[in-house]
């Protein structure tokens, strides 16, 4: 004897097909004007929120603090940090010539 399908019987029915969603048009947006950043330069912020910029051969202290750099520059967090202190990568706009 042959066994029965035990599953044969649950098939379900199928949804009726649904109209296609009609979605208002994209608003159009007038292109910026694209920045320019210059070379990439690395911060250290310690607890403290104070910044450090490594200039000849010393960690000296930047006068801006993440914060403010990132109004006006590109600014990415790096994954290593150094002596308890995160290191970022930033980018300030290059003027216009």
């Amino acid at each position: 004897m042959s066994k029965r399908s035990r599953f044969q019987n649950n098939k379900r029915q199928k949804p009726h097909a649904r109209p296609p969603l009609v979605k208002p048009p994209l608003e159009i947006r007038e292109a910026k004007a694209l920045k320019v950043y210059g070379k990439p330069f690395i911060l250290l912020e310690d607890g403290n929120r104070a910044t450090f910029q490594f200039l000849r051969g010393a960690w000296v202290p930047y006068p801006k603090n993440i914060a403010e750099c990132r109004q006006d520059c590109e600014v990415k967090e790096l994954s290593q940090k150094v002596n308890k202190m995160t290191r970022y990568e930033v980018r300030c706009p290059v003027a216009a010539d």
